[in-house]
């Protein structure tokens, strides 16, 4: 399986953006679909996961209540709604594939190459 991040960018505090994420290779409905950051200095972290056919998510808390994953099987794709973007959200994003909706990131087999979203004050 391939994945393809795309959608981040420079926005302000209070912003918004649309991450995407789209797989090639194989189906994505045979996978729990997650996305993870990276800030500069600091470890990997968990954001959000959404389940094969999109029936349950599990956020961060840090972003629950802001950020919103859905995924359309149809067109092999996962989206990151981000709202009310803070300074702190900022880092790489990246998108990952896994047989569970588990939190580590060693949990997950494949990986997105990464983009990165800016937020400034």
């Amino acid at each position: 399986v391939q994945l393809q991040a795309s959608g981040g960018g420079l926005v302000q505090a209070g912003g918004s953006l649309r991450l995407s994420c789209v797989a090639s290779g194989r189906t994505t409905s045979s996978y729990v679909m997650a996305w993870f950051r990276q800030a500069p200095g600091k470890v990997r972290e968990f954001v959000a996961v959404i389940g094969y056919r999109g029936e349950s998510m599990y956020y961060a808390n840090s972003v629950k209540g802001r950020f919103t994953l859905s995924r359309d099987n149809a067109k092999n794709t996962v989206y990151l709604q981000m709202n009310s973007l803070k300074p702190e959200d900022t880092a790489v994003y990246y998108c990952a594939a896994g047989p569970r909706a588990l939190l580590g990131s060693k949990d997950y087999d494949y990986w997105g190459q990464g983009t990165q979203v800016t937020v400034s004050s």
